[in-house]
C-alpha cells in the first residue's frame, strides 16, 4: 500500500471536480471556494483516501500521474495540451530508447512527456533560443526527476542540428519549415518529424517544404477534444470544448 508522506506532492481532486497539485507538509492549511483543508491530516494515509473540508466539502487525495505534474509548470509559453502530447508521442514511435530532438523548449511541458518516454536509455536534445525558457524547464525537469534524460541547447535550429541518426524530429516553433532541411539531416532513415502549428499558413509552408526536401507519408490533422457531461436520460456534450 502507498501512504502519503510529508513532502508527497498530492493531487487533491474537489467535490465539484477542481484539481490542485499541493505539496503536504504538517501544519499547512489550503484555501479554496470549497472550504479549506489541512493538509496535514492526509500524512500516513493511503493515495485515494477521502478528506473533508470544514463545508463540508469531499476530496479525494489522489497519486498525481506525470501529466498532472507537468500541466502544472509555470506557463513561460503557451504548452501542448494533452489531446495533441498524445497524438504527437504515438506518431512519432517515441519510446525507451529513442533520441529525439525538440524544439523550441517553451514552458518543457512536451520536453517533459518526451524525457518520460525515452527514459531511461534514450535522450531528448531540446532547443530554444530563450535562455529564460531554458532555465525554468531545467528546474521542472529537475522537479519531476526527468533532468538526465535531457540536453537543453540555447541554439537556432533553423540555423543547425548538431545531432544525427536521431529517431524523431519534434518542431513547436513559429517558423517550422526554416527547420526542415536541418531536420532531414539530424533523421535516421526512416525518421519522423512532427510540427505542431495553430495557423493554416505555417501548415502550408511547412508541408511545401517537406515536399521540397522530399519526405514521404505526409499528413496534415486537427485534433478537437469534447467532454461529455454524463447524466442518466440527459447525457449530452459539453458546450465548450479543446478546439485549439
Amino acid at each position: 500500500m502507498s501512504v502519503i508522506r510529508e513532502g508527497d506532492e498530492v493531487l487533491f481532486i474537489t467535490g465539484k471536480g477542481k484539481r490542485y497539485l499541493l505539496k503536504v507538509k504538517e501544519g499547512k492549511v489550503f484555501h479554496s471556494s470549497e472550504g479549506y483543508v489541512d493538509l496535514g491530516q492526509v500524512i500516513g494515509l493511503p493515495y485515494g483516501s477521502r478528506i473533508q473540508t470544514n463545508t463540508g466539502s469531499i476530496w479525494v487525495a489522489a497519486k498525481p500521474l506525470i501529466l498532472d505534474q507537468v500541466l502544472n509548470f509555470p506557463r513561460v509559453t503557451q504548452i501542448v495540451y494533452p489531446k495533441d502530447l498524445g497524438y504527437v508521442i504515438l506518431m512519432s514511435g517515441v519510446r525507451c530508447g529513442s533520441r529525439v530532438v525538440e524544439g523550441g523548449t517553451g514552458a518543457g511541458v512536451l520536453t517533459a512527456m518526451l524525457a518520460y518516454y525515452v527514459a531511461p536509455q534514450g535522450k531528448v536534445y531540446s532547443y530554444d533560443i530563450d535562455s529564460e525558457h531554458l532555465e525554468n524547464a531545467a528546474k521542472q525537469l529537475e522537479k519531476v526527476g526527468l533532468r538526465e534524460y535531457v540536453e537543453l541547447k540555447q541554439e537556432d535550429l533553423t540555423q543547425k542540428i548538431d545531432e544525427r541518426e536521431v529517431d524523431a524530429v519534434i518542431l513547436d516553433i513559429p517558423t517550422p519549415w526554416l527547420a526542415v532541411a536541418n531536420a532531414k539531416k539530424a533523421l535516421r532513415d526512416g525518421g519522423v518529424l512532427v510540427s505542431l502549428s495553430p495557423t493554416i499558413e505555417q501548415v502550408i509552408e511547412t508541408v511545401e517544404a517537406l515536399r521540397d526536401e522530399g519526405f514521404a507519408d505526409i499528413a496534415c490533422v486537427e485534433i478537437l477534444l469534447r467532454n461529455l457531461r454524463v447524466k442518466r436520460g440527459m447525457t449530452r456534450p459539453e458546450h465548450l470544448m479543446h478546439a485549439h
